[in-house]
């Protein structure tokens, strides 16, 4: 077989193919022999078919399938030998005919795109910011008050307020605001905060038990799922009430009284005796909510450095060349029209792994076999301990880890993450960070906008 490339610009080629008879002759006649072999057809014992009748019914489909198959490997073959930087896959240039009946030579020609050539920089000179979350006093002070009352005690308040929980009666209400006979009717726990709507959330405050008011259920709770869950109904029967007007029964009270901020609590919360004042606990839960954000500040960083990478890395790709491949290769039947209406989403993502591919090969960014099994490894062992389960064995934890590297879906994740991690550490280390504190308020405003 041979394969030449012919240049038509600098992101795109198509390779020539000839395939010759001794190519492919001596497959396609072991595959015949084998068809022989096993041919049942009537009149003949089992392997004794002439020749001639095998060959005149399976010799072309057999021929097609050969040479198909010779070029998927021989192509692939000749992209590595030759190291040649595609786009996509090798395309079969439109309008070819091939005479499998009578030719013994055939002509194939190949359309490919072209990957251009990077050299991507970095240097101090490429500046983006870094950002900061601070946890201002106001968000310091809503964790410690939910941690208290997280480890506080359940009382029986006579009158219910902010943040308790009512046992109610739910009565479903006819259009003349009586109880609904064969409506819907529930006992469930309603719980203030949850309540959408700010005027109708005062109807549940001051009430004892007995009480009895009337609400709009659709107006006072905007999360469907939790309303109906509340009157134990389906997502198709809450859009389809008859009437929307409730009757809750007040039946009993529940609120929690917070912890006092004292070492008992600080010690449930913290390693014992490490906490001692209350300054030091929100000093402490300060430290934990910023560390908590970092992640959060890393994926905008990341985010911010692949914008900057894009908006500042100009190269031309064989963009006609890949929306017809596109067409070619979808799984499902596009038109060109409809790929030209997603190209930009496809070209900027396309764009961003030649861009990251050329930095992690100039900066011989790489991962190993070895730090993909010790981080699994570590993932393993956080996820036992999340459940409270000891860390297995060596030979345990051999065997678990091989069979997680086993599924390439899994493996492939854990390659990403590796990836990630140090490619994250290069650009903060290459690029000049300008470092702006920030509320965490601001910064989940700042990541709306962008």
């Amino acid at each position: 077989m041979k394969i030449t490339q012919e240049k038509i610009n600098s992101l795109q080629a198509v390779l020539k193919v000839v395939v010759n008879p001794e190519d492919y002759q001596e497959k396609v006649a072991q595959v015949l022999s084998d068809y022989r072999k096993n041919a049942e057809i009537p009149g003949f014992r089992k392997g004794k078919v002439p020749a001639g009748m095998i060959k005149k019914q399976y010799a072309t489909p057999v021929l097609v399938d050969e040479v198909n198959k010779l070029l998927q490997n021989e192509l692939y073959k000749y992209i590595s030998d030759e190291k040649v930087k595609v786009l996509g896959s090798p395309m079969p240039k439109e309008g070819q005919k091939v005479d499998w009946e009578n030719d013994t030579t055939f002509n194939f020609e190949f359309e490919i795109g072209i990957s251009p050539d990077l050299d991507i920089k970095i240097t101090k000179k490429d500046k983006v910011n870094s950002y900061k979350i601070e946890a201002d006093s106001t968000l310091v002070d809503k964790y410690s008050n939910d941690i208290a009352k997280r480890y506080g005690k359940m009382s029986n308040p006579e009158t219910t307020s902010e943040g308790d929980l009512m046992m109610c009666e739910i009565e479903q209400l006819d259009v003349d605001g009586n109880l609904m006979e064969n409506g819907i009717k529930n006992s469930a726990t309603v719980a203030s905060d949850y309540i959408s709507d700010k005027k109708i959330k005062k109807e549940f405050f001051g009430k004892k038990v007995g009480d009895s008011f009337k609400i709009n259920v659709m107006k006072a709770f905007t999360n469907h799922s939790d309303l109906g869950a509340m009157l134990n109904i389906s997502h198709e029967e809450l859009h389809n009430l008859n009437s929307e007007e409730f009757q809750f029964t007040v039946n009993t009270i529940t609120t929690m009284l917070a912890a006092d901020f004292n070492e008992e609590l600080f010690d449930k919360v913290f390693e014992k005796g490490t906490v001692k004042t209350e300054k030091e606990f929100k000093a402490k839960i300060k430290e934990d909510a910023e560390k908590s954000y970092l992640g959060e500040s890393d994926r905008m960083l990341k985010n911010d450095i692949v914008t900057y990478l894009l908006d500042n890395t100009k190269f031309d790709m064989p963009d006609e060349f890949l929306k017809r491949w596109l067409v070619h290769t979808s799984e499902e039947e596009v038109t060109l029209e409809q790929i030209e209406k997603e190209y930009d989403m496809y070209s900027k993502s396309l764009r961003w792994q030649l861009i990251e591919n050329n930095i992690l090969e100039n900066f011989d960014v790489k991962v190993s076999a070895e730090e993909v099994e010790g981080h699994t490894r570590s993932l393993i062992a956080m996820q036992m301990g999340q459940y409270g389960q000891p860390v297995p064995e060596e030979d345990k934890m051999n065997e678990i880890v091989a069979n997680v590297l086993m599924k390439e879906d899994e493996r492939k994740k854990v390659y990403d993450q590796l990836y990630d991690v140090k490619t994250l550490a290069l650009y903060k280390e290459n690029f000049k960070l300008t470092e702006k504190a920030i509320s965490y308020d601001d910064f989940v405003k700042l990541a709306s906008e962008k």
